[in-house]
């Protein structure tokens, strides 16, 4: 019997540690799948996204992989995955939701990819803070109009401020079509300036010769409402399922405009700063309310804790369960609006690991004109309308991976006009 020389022994040995080492780099995190190769975890996944994202969690840990529908997802929940999610070259916004964006509004891969970026500049230019004072008085009035519409009394269902977006995409489209020339040519009354919808244009117009303005119009509109909307309506809610937090907001409005109900009120800015509770309670509903993933694509392999990710994957982020964590948010299930006291609102900065408008490069540009419409909009509700919920508060639904969460089941709510 022949023996094998150690000199044989140390390189076998030495080749295998490499192997295993390099085995033990590259592994994936741990992934969920199923029994059919290309469904996967579709299925489970698909009946109640944001309850199987918090069990993965809990049974595998801070990084994990949901394979559904052929679609790799990993998920981060922890410090380290934040970071790569939020600051890696080698993950990418556009190439992730470019084909979300074609589903909403029909714009191809190649004008989106081209022109992202410059909207983006644009859009958030436009909507800026130090813009703010040009929306104040036009959203008041605004509001103004909708108020009178509902008459001196009544009952409702809030959630029919949510707006049916499926059936109106294609009479949208239509109406931006039709309504292009007009647009172009409507200037500001007050300075002459181009509207946010002229500068698209403009930027279009300079930049491809695709006949793609209704359809940036339309995701446009999209953006504005689809998560303004609901967080108007869990705003409201939650105000009025407070009866303390009510009373004070009451208190303030008072203090600012008056007697509740006797004039008709502009809001400025300054009387916005002279109400922080408001805002606390907008942001405080996003907290709990926030998308269930933020995504982005991964271009080459990134290293978390002891994985590699894959190129090929979404990467994933789930503001609702991240809002949940305790370390970052103490009784993170509280509707508690005076946690935003911590927040230096006044330096425009929210608070550590409050992921609902994104960050980063790609931070939602609409973000500070969507809390200022917020608010004129519940300031302005219960100044003229004394109001009251008829149902308990709702609960969200598990169902949303995509957008601010949409209530289960009805909350009527009963309106009297103040006199």
């Amino acid at each position: 019997m022949e023996f094998i020389s150690p000199t044989v022994v140390i390189i076998l040995g030495c080749v295998a540690l490499l192997l295993f080492l390099q085995w033990k780099n590259l592994r994936g995190p741990p992934c969920i799948g199923g029994w059919i190769p290309w469904i996967g975890a579709g299925f489970e996944f698909g009946k109640t996204p944001l309850e199987f994202i918090e069990k993965a969690r809990i049974k595998y840990g801070p990084i994990f992989t949901i394979v559904a529908l052929g679609t790799r997802m990993t998920f981060v929940t922890e410090e380290e995955g934040i970071n790569v999610f939020l600051k890696s070259k080698e993950v990418n916004f556009e190439l992730a939701v470019q084909t979300p964006v074609y589903r909403t509004a029909s714009i191809p891969k190649n004008i989106f990819l081209k022109l992202h970026e410059k909207l983006y500049i644009m859009v958030k230019g436009k909507m800026g803070t130090f813009n703010l004072y040009r929306f104040t008085g036009q959203l008041t009035e605004e509001l103004h109009e909708q108020l009178e519409n509902l008459g001196p009394h009544g009952t409702m269902d809030l959630n029919n401020l949510v707006r049916n977006w499926s059936k109106s995409k294609n009479w949208l489209l239509a109406l931006f079509e039709k309504n292009i020339p007009d647009i172009k040519t409507c200037k500001s009354a007050k300075d002459n300036s181009p509207t946010v919808m002229q500068a698209l244009l403009d930027l279009l117009e300079m930049e491809t010769n695709e006949q793609k303005s209704p359809n940036y119009g339309l995701l446009l509109l999209w953006a504005s409402l689809s998560n303004a909307v609901p967080v108007a309506f869990w705003t409201f809610a939650f105000v009025l399922s407070h009866p303390n937090i009510h009373r004070t907001i009451m208190e303030g409005i008072s203090s600012v405009f008056g007697t509740a109900g006797k004039d008709k009120i502009k809001v400025s800015e300054d009387d916005l700063k002279k109400l922080p509770l408001i805002k606390w309670c907008i942001l405080e509903t996003i907290r709990l309310r926030a998308p269930g993933v933020i995504t982005r694509k991964v271009l080459k392999p990134v290293k978390i804790l002891n994985y590699t990710v894959p190129s090929g994957d979404l990467l994933m982020l789930s503001p609702f369960w991240l809002h949940r964590n305790p370390k970052y948010f103490p009784e993170p299930d509280l509707f508690k609006p005076e946690r935003w006291k911590k927040a230096n609102l006044e330096k425009h900065a929210f608070l550590d690991c409050f992921m609902a408008f994104g960050s980063g490069k790609y931070q939602c540009p609409g973000r500070w004109l969507a809390l200022l419409e917020i608010q004129i909009f519940i300031i302005l509700i219960l100044y003229y309308y004394d109001c009251s919920l008829l149902d308990p508060l709702p609960r969200q639904s598990s169902l949303h991976l995509v957008g601010v969460q949409q209530p289960e089941g009805q909350c009527r709510i009963q309106f009297k006009q103040r006199k």
